[in-house]
């Protein structure tokens, strides 16, 4: 089957299939969450420009991250809509994957290249009449907090992105994992090769966080009884992954062992990275690759042709209009009119504790000289998407929403997604990262 709509460029030799859990391609297609995602959608952006022969292999989420809503009393609200994508197009190919002793039918639907000016993409989902209800579930919600339902989902990314690939007849050279959440599929290809050093010859792993919550630990025996291995045995998982004598199974170690390089995705991370897998025997060799976006999709075409041409009044002029694109949506959601001659500061990005969210009110008397020096105003806002059972970082956004009602320059947001990401980038005068240095791999979620 023929996936591409385009030409492949004589420069590229290898075919390439990238995993990820999530990609944010547009703001049509709900099917991320932050960071990894941006980063993803950002890569199938640049496939497409770059005329490389790559496909993305994701999952279908019927219900998404969740959608961000408000309380009555402007408290922060996850609810779940069920998600449509007619754009899209179910393939012919379905395949199977044993999940806890249950045959679980996984179908693929192809986002063309055209749509969205992507790579060609595979999402799989499970949410079909051939399965029972529990089986649906599996491709409901991204990350879902259940612990077997994770596991599930990672065995579908894995497992059931080779066997599709496969099912199609599409031919891979190298297998790329963004993160470890696709671990299952080297189980799936050493069942092709039955030799371990030939799986390493097509696969690359990328690790993105030092963060725990991103490199999962689950016990092997529970692993292997989920299908996670597929349709090895224990004992020779333990032979092949290093984890003979151990129970507590890392998700990372395991891909840093099977892989052929792995990377980083900064300088920092990189030296982070290595520090703490320093003692895992056997695992491949992790460089730095620095994050980076497509620019062609988020910067303002106008904005950058008056900067390269030296256009100041037009500069000026395209920047105030994009501040009040930007303020127009504070005032729809906050009833607040904010100034597009105020220097405006914005922070925005996926809401977690260690990237700090609350940091300028810690010294709240500062902040409060700052939110009304009427010399040298400044206008301040807000925006992302806790995970929804992180009870903490929704604590710091109605703190903030809390102390936005006593300053006239302060707004905290909701809807942190693509389209609200790329107005808040294009209307910021200063863009504000705050992250708890280390562990922070890179700041591509804001």
């Amino acid at each position: 089957m023929n996936l591409f709509s385009y030409d492949i460029s004589e420069k590229f030799t290898k075919s390439v299939a990238y995993f990820s859990m999530e990609f944010a391609i547009d703001q049509a297609l709900k099917i991320y969450s932050g960071g990894l995602g941006f980063l993803a959608g950002s890569h199938m952006r640049s496939v497409y420009d770059l005329k490389q022969d790559v496909v993305g292999i994701g999952l279908l989420w019927s219900f998404g991250y969740y959608d961000q809503s408000r309380n009555e009393d402007r408290t922060l609200k996850p609810h779940y809509t069920r998600k449509f994508y007619y754009f899209l197009e179910e393939l012919d190919a379905k395949v199977t994957v044993k999940i806890n002793d249950v045959n679980v039918v996984v179908k693929g639907f192809l986002l063309r290249c055209d749509v969205f000016g992507t790579a060609p993409m595979i999402l799989l989902s499970t949410d079909t009449d051939e399965n029972d209800y529990l089986s649906r579930t599996i491709t409901h919600k991204l990350y879902d907090g259940n612990e077997r339902t994770r596991v599930a989902q990672e065995i579908v990314l894995g497992i059931g992105g080779a066997k599709m690939l496969e099912a199609i007849g599409h031919k891979v050279d190298i297998y790329h994992m963004n993160e470890g959440h696709a671990l299952p599929l080297v189980y799936e290809l050493y069942s092709r090769f039955k030799d371990m050093k030939e799986v390493k010859k097509h696969v690359v792993f990328t690790t993105h966080t030092p963060e725990a919550a991103g490199n999962e630990i689950h016990d092997i025996n529970f692993l292997h009884e989920m299908g996670f291995f597929g349709s090895l045995d224990l004992s020779e998982v333990r032979a092949i992954s290093g984890y003979e004598e151990s129970d507590n199974f890392s998700l990372t170690v395991g891909a840093l062992r099977s892989a052929k390089i792995a990377n980083a995705v900064s300088k920092i991370h990189g030296m982070v990275a290595n520090e703490m897998w320093a003692n895992v025997e056997n695992k491949c060799e992790i460089i730095s690759i620095t994050n980076a976006q497509n620019k062609k999709y988020w910067t303002d075409k106008t904005l950058v042709r008056a900067l390269d041409e030296h256009e100041d009044y037009e500069l000026v002029a395209r920047k105030k209009h994009l501040k009040k694109v930007l303020f127009d949506v504070v005032a729809d959601q906050t009833g607040k009119m904010f100034d597009p001659e105020v220097l405006t500061i914005v922070w925005a990005r996926r809401f977690a504790e260690y990237k700090r969210p609350g940091l300028l009110k810690y010294d709240y008397d500062r902040f409060v000289k700052l939110m009304t020096n009427s010399k040298k105003p400044v206008q301040i806002i807000w925006a992302g998407k806790p995970y929804p059972t992180d009870y903490g970082a929704i604590e710091i956004f109605n703190e903030l929403v809390d102390m936005s009602h006593r300053f006239k320059g302060m707004a905290v947001l909701i809807g942190y997604e693509l389209s609200l990401s790329k107005i808040l980038k294009q209307g910021s005068d200063v863009w504000l990262n705050t992250p708890r240095i280390t562990r922070e791999a890179s700041g591509t979620s804001g």
